[in-house]
C-alpha cells in the first residue's frame, strides 16, 4: 500500500512539475509565429546574437568584443535549448526606421588598447562571424556561387574581418568590417500601408573613415558623406586593427520591396540544399532494406516453413535427434543471458530514446519546430526524454521480470540513472573545458540545475511509475520449457564469431544513413539550418526496418549453428552501427572540418561520442526486440514434447 502511494506521489509530482516546464515553455512557439506590421516610420530594433566560427566551435557573445554598445544593455530571455546552443542575444545600437533609408549613420568611434586589437586579431584568425536578429529573422550575407552565377547562397551573418596585404607590402595584416550595408526586404500590403519584414541581408565593408578637425559626435566624415554623395566604395583603404588606433563604425540601411509573402520568408534560409541528393539517400537506403527483405521473406517462407513442417511431422524422438538446426536449442534458446539485469536497462533506455526521436520527428514534419523557434528542438527532445521515462521503465521491468528477477527497485535505479549518469558526466566535462575558454557555450549554473531538475524530478519518478506498472503486469511466457543443464554449443565456423557476424551486422544500417549522417553533421558542426524532417524521417523508417532484418537474418544463421546465445548478440548486432558513425565522424573531423585548437577538438570528439553511444542505444534496442519477436515467433509454431 505504501508503495502504491509512494508511485502515485511520483506520479503526481512529476504531472506537476513537466506542467509547469511546459507552461513556461509556452513562450518557446510564440516568437515569430504572429506576423507583426510595421508602419512607414515604425521603430525597427536589430538584436546581437553570438559570435560563432567553424573552426573553433567556441560561440562567444557579441559584446566580448569591443564593439559600439547601448547605454544599457538587455539580455533576452532564453529558453533551455537557446542556452544549450550558446545564444546571447541583446540589444545593440542599430535602430532603424521601416521604409526609410539612411547613409553613413555613424554608431560609434572606438580607440583600441593593446587588449582589444589582440581580441580582434584573434577573432579574424579564428575565422568568427557576427549574428544579428531583425524581427526574429537571422541576418544572412548573400553570395553568388562560383559554378552557377544565377544562384544565390547565403551564408549566416559576417565576419568581423580579414586579413590581407596592403599597399604593396609583403606583411599579413588584420582588417576589421567596420561599415555595413544592410538591406531590409519587405512586403508591402496592397490594402493598408504596412508591411512585413521577409529579408535581413548584410554587405560589409572595411573602410579607414577620415574627417576633418578634432572628432566630435557632429564631425562630418570625408570618406562617407550623404550630402556630398561620397559613399563608400571598394576602392576606399581598409580599417587595419592594430593598437591605439581610431575605429569609426558606421552602417547603411536600404529597403527593398520583395515579392516573398511573409509565410514563405524562411524558405530562403532552408531551401539551401539539393533535394535530389537526399533523394539518393533514399534510394539508396531503399536498396538495402529490398535486399534485406528478400532475405526475410526467403528466410521465413521457405525455409522456415519447410523446418516447421518436417519438424511437426517427425513420428519418433530418434528422427528429431538425427536432425539438425535451429530447433535442436529449443531447450537453451530462451535461457536468461549473462549480465541480464544490464540487457533490461539498455533495452529500457532505447525504447525510451525511440520514443523521444519518433515524437521530434512527427511535431517537426508537422511544422511545430520550425527553425524561427530558436532552441525548440533541443527544449523539445529534453522534455520528451523525460516523458519517455515511464516507458523505459515500463520495458525493463518486464524484460526482468521475464528473467525471474524479483528486486524492481533495483533494476529502477540502474535505467533511471546509467545512460543519463554517462551522458551527463561527459556533458560536464566538456563545459568545464568550455568554461575554461570564456566561451558563451559554456552552460551556466542556474541552466545545469534545471537539467538536473528535469532529470531527477521528472524522469527518475516516471522511470520508477513505469517499473511499478511493468512489474505488477502478468510475467511473460516462453513459448518452450528451459532444460536445467545448459546444452554445449559445437565448434562454430569462422564466419559465425561472435566478433565477426557483430561487426558484418552493423554495416548495413550505417549504410542506410550515412548521407543522412552528412547533412546532420554539417548542420551541427558548420553552422546550417536542417530543416528537411521529411525526408530523415524516411530514412528513420528505413534504418527501423534495415536493424531489425540484418538482425533477424543473422539471428537465425546463429540458431541454424546451433548457438542459442543470441541475447546479447542481438542487441549488439545492430548497435555495431554506431561504431561506424564514430568512425564517419572522424573521417569528417579530418576532411570537412579546419579546427584547429586542441581544445576544440576534444569537444567535437566528446560531443560525437555522446551521439554514437545513443545511436548505439537506439539500434540496439530496435534490433534486440526484433530478435525476441522472431525467435518467440519461430519456437511457438512447432511442437515440442
Amino acid at each position: 500500500m505504501a508503495t502504491r502511494r509512494s508511485v502515485a506521489a511520483c506520479l503526481w509530482i512529476s504531472a506537476i512539475l513537466l506542467i509547469c516546464l511546459v507552461g513556461g515553455a509556452r513562450s518557446f512557439y510564440l516568437p515569430g509565429v504572429a506576423p507583426e506590421d510595421f508602419q512607414k516610420g515604425s521603430e525597427l530594433k536589430v538584436k546581437v546574437n553570438k559570435l560563432t566560427s567553424t573552426q573553433t566551435q567556441l560561440p562567444y557573445s557579441y559584446y566580448s568584443l569591443p564593439y559600439c554598445a547601448p547605454e544599457k544593455i538587455v539580455d533576452n530571455t532564453e529558453n533551455l535549448g537557446e542556452v544549450l546552443r550558446g545564444d546571447r542575444i541583446e540589444n545593440s545600437i542599430y535602430v532603424f526606421n521601416m521604409r526609410e533609408p539612411q547613409r553613413c549613420k555613424v554608431a560609434c568611434r572606438k580607440v583600441l588598447n593593446a587588449k582589444d586589437a589582440k581580441q580582434f586579431k584573434e577573432k579574424i584568425d579564428d575565422g568568427y562571424r557576427v549574428n544579428m536578429i531583425l524581427d526574429n529573422l537571422p541576418l544572412v550575407f548573400p553570395l553568388k556561387r562560383q559554378d552557377q552565377e544565377s544562384t544565390t547562397i547565403y551564408q549566416h551573418g559576417f565576419q568581423v574581418g580579414f586579413r590581407g596585404h596592403y599597399e604593396g607590402t609583403t606583411e599579413e595584416r588584420h582588417f576589421i568590417h567596420n561599415h555595413l550595408r544592410f538591406t531590409v526586404k519587405f512586403h508591402k500590403d496592397m490594402s493598408a500601408d504596412t508591411a512585413r519584414i521577409v529579408g535581413f541581408e548584410v554587405k560589409p565593408a572595411s573602410v579607414k573613415h577620415e574627417y576633418e578637425g578634432e572628432w566630435s559626435e557632429h564631425a562630418t566624415l570625408t570618406t562617407c558623406n550623404p550630402h556630398a554623395q561620397r559613399f563608400v566604395t571598394e576602392n576606399d583603404p581598409p580599417q587595419e586593427v592594430e593598437d591605439n588606433k581610431e575605429i569609426i563604425f558606421t552602417y547603411d540601411v536600404d529597403f527593398e520591396e520583395s515579392p516573398i509573402k511573409w509565410a514563405s520568408r524562411w524558405d530562403t534560409y532552408l531551401l539551401m540544399t539539393d533535394d535530389q541528393i537526399h533523394w539518393f539517400s533514399i534510394v539508396n537506403s531503399l536498396m538495402i532494406v529490398l535486399f534485406l527483405s528478400g532475405m526475410v521473406a526467403m528466410i521465413m517462407l521457405r525455409t522456415l516453413y519447410r523446418d516447421i513442417s518436417k519438424y511437426n511431422q517427425l513420428e519418433t524422438q530418434e528422427e528429431a535427434q538425427e536432425e539438425t538446426g535451429w530447433k535442436l536449442v529449443h531447450g537453451d534458446v530462451f535461457r536468461p543471458p549473462n549480465n541480464s539485469d544490464l540487457l533490461c536497462v539498455y533495452a529500457g533506455t532505447g525504447v525510451q530514446f525511440f520514443g523521444m526521436i519518433l515524437v521530434t520527428m512527427i511535431f517537426a514534419m508537422l511544422g511545430f519546430l520550425s527553425p524561427s523557434n530558436r532552441g525548440g528542438l533541443m527544449t523539445a527532445m529534453l522534455l520528451l526524454w523525460a516523458f519517455m521515462g515511464l516507458f523505459a521503465g515500463y520495458s525493463s521491468a518486464r524484460m526482468y521480470k521475464m528473467f525471474k528477477g524479483t528486486e524492481w527497485k533495483k533494476i529502477t535505479l540502474k535505467t533511471a540513472f546509467m545512460f543519463p549518469g554517462v551522458v551527463f558526466i561527459i556533458f560536464f566535462i566538456l563545459n568545464a573545458l568550455i568554461w575554461g575558454e570564456k566561451s558563451s557555450g559554456a552552460v551556466p549554473f542556474g541552466t545545469m540545475f534545471a537539467l538536473v531538475f528535469l532529470w531527477f524530478g521528472i524522469s527518475v519518478p516516471l522511470v520508477f511509475v513505469g517499473s511499478y506498472i511493468g512489474f505488477k503486469k502478468p510475467v511473460i511466457e516462453d513459448p518452450v520449457k528451459t532444460n536445467k543443464i545448459p546444452r554445449q554449443i559445437p565448434e562454430q565456423a569462422w564466419y559465425m564469431n561472435p566478433l565477426f557476424s557483430i561487426l558484418i551486422g552493423g554495416i548495413l544500417p550505417f549504410g542506410a544513413v550515412f548521407i543522412e549522417l552528412f547533412f546532420i553533421l554539417t548542420s551541427i558542426w558548420l553552422h546550417q539550418f536542417y530543416y528537411i524532417f521529411g525526408f530523415l524521417f524516411i530514412v528513420f523508417l528505413i534504418l527501423i526496418v534495415t536493424c531489425a532484418e540484418i538482425t533477424i537474418v543473422l539471428c537465425y544463421f546463429q540458431l541454424c549453428s546451433e548457438d542459442y546465445l543470441w541475447w546479447w548478440r542481438s542487441y549488439l548486432t545492430s548497435g555495431s552501427s554506431a561504431l561506424y558513425l564514430f568512425l564517419y565522424a572522424t573521417f569528417y573531423f579530418f576532411t570537412k572540418l579546419e579546427i584547429t585548437k586542441p581544445v576544440s577538438g576534444v569537444l567535437y570528439f566528446g560531443h560525437m561520442l555522446i551521439v554514437s553511444y545513443a545511436f548505439f542505444v537506439l539500434t540496439g534496442t530496435i534490433g534486440f526486440y526484433a530478435c525476441f519477436w522472431f525467435t518467440r515467433l519461430i519456437y511457438s509454431s512447432v511442437k515440442i514434447d
